[in-house]
C-alpha cells in the first residue's frame, strides 16, 4: 500500500521533528523520505514504548510502523530500531551537514543509515558497521541502492577508522573510544550514548576544536541502549549511574590528558567530562527531555 504508507510517513515525519524541536527542514525530508518497511521485515512487528513489555501488532499494516516507539529486531536480545523521536533530536544536535562524512556505529538493519545518507546528500558519505553478522547481512540488502553507504561488517572500535566530520553512535558505552576521537576532523561532532548496558545515561556530544586538550561536550538528553561490544565496565556504571542522579546538565566540556579538578563531573580512564565551558563556543542545541531508551 506505498499511497497510505507515503500518507503515515508523510506525518510521522511531521510530528516527530516538531517533538525534537528540529529547525532544519531536511531532517523532516530525511524522516519522510525513508520508508520503514524494508527496515523493519515482514509484519507483524513487535513494538514497545521503551522501558514496557513488547506489543505485536494485530497484522502488517504500515501504519503500525509509523509510531514513535521501539521496533524490535531481535525481541529476545532487545534489539530495536530505536525510538524515532528520540533520533530526530539527537541528528538535530548534531547537524550533519550536506557533503559531510558520517561515521554509523550499530548500523542495525540499516534504517538510521539511511536517514544519514539523505542528510549527508550525494555528496556525502556513510561509512556503516555492525558487528553482528545476520544485521549486518539485512543491512547490506537494504542498503544496496544508496551509492553513498558503505557497510563494514565488523567491530566500530578499531583503529583504521576513516577521518570523518560525525560520528553517530548507536550502542552504549562506558566511555568514549579514543579511536573515535582520533577520527573526528576539526570541528567534527561525536554523538554517543554515555550509557553502558543496563544503565539509563544520556546522550553526549562532543565536538573537536582545532588544538586543545578541552573539546566542547554537552548531553542532548537522557538515553538508555544496548551496550557497545569491547566498551563496557561495571563499576564505571555505577559511578555513572550515581553521577546521572545528581545532575547531568551541567557538563559543557570533556578533558584529555591532565588530571581532574574541582569542576570533574565524572571521571573516566585518561578522560573526563567537566562542568567550566572549552576555550571556543559550545554548539547551542534546544533543550528536549523525552525518555529516549533506544
Amino acid at each position: 500500500m506505498p499511497d497510505r504508507s507515503d500518507k503515515y510517513r508523510a506525518f510521522f515525519a511531521q510530528l516527530i521533528c516538531a517533538a525534537a524541536r528540529a529547525t532544519d527542514p531536511r531532517l523532516e525530508r530525511a524522516f519522510r523520505n525513508v520508508r520503514r518497511e524494508a527496515f523493519a521485515g515482514p509484519g507483524p512487528w513487535s513494538i514497545s514504548l521503551g522501558g514496557h513489555p513488547y506489543v505485536v501488532t494485530p497484522d502488517d499494516d504500515p501504519a503500525y510502523l509509523y509510531q514513535n516507539a521501539l521496533l524490535a529486531l531481535d525481541r529476545e536480545r532487545g534489539i530495536n530500531i530505536g525510538m524515532p523521536g528520540a533520533h530526530a533530536h539527537w541528528l538535530s544536535g548534531c547537524a550533519v551537514r550536506e557533503g559531510e562524512s558520517v561515521l554509523q556505529i550499530g548500523a542495525g538493519t540499516g534504517y538510521y543509515t539511511a536517514i544519514l545518507a539523505e542528510l549527508a546528500g550525494p555528496d556525502g558519505r556513510v561509512y556503516a558497521y555492525e558487528i553482528d553478522e545476520r544485521l549486518a547481512g539485512l543491512a547490506r540488502e537494504n542498503l544496496k541502492d544508496i551509492g553513498t553507504v558503505e557497510l563494514r561488517e565488523r567491530s566500530g572500535v578499531a583503529s583504521d577508522l576513516p577521518d570523518v566530520d560525525v560520528i553517530y553512535v548507536c550502542a552504549g558505552a562506558a566511555q568514549p573510544a579514543t579511536e573515535w576521537l582520533d577520527a573526528l576532523r576539526p570541528g567534527g561532532r561525536l554523538v554517543f550514548p554515555l550509557a553502558p548496558a543496563g544503565v539509563l545515561g544520556g546522550m553526549l556530544m562532543v565536538t573537536r576544536p582545532e588544538q586543545g586538550a578541552a573539546w566542547p561536550a554537552k548531553f542532548l538528553s537522557r538515553a538508555q541502549f544496548i551496550g557497545c561490544a569491547g566498551l563496557q565496565d561495571e563499576e564505571a556504571g555505577r559511578r555513572l549511574a550515581e553521577a546521572f542522579a545528581k545532575g547531568w546538565e551541567g557538563v559543557q566540556s570533556l578533558r584529555r590528558g591532565d588530571q581532574p579538578d574541582e569542576t570533574c563531573w565524572f571521571a573516566g580512564d585518561g578522560w573526563w567530562l567537566s562542568t567550566a565551558p572549552a576555550s571556543v563556543p559550545d554548539v547551542s542545541v534546544p533543550p528536549h527531555a523525552d525518555i529516549t531508551r533506544a
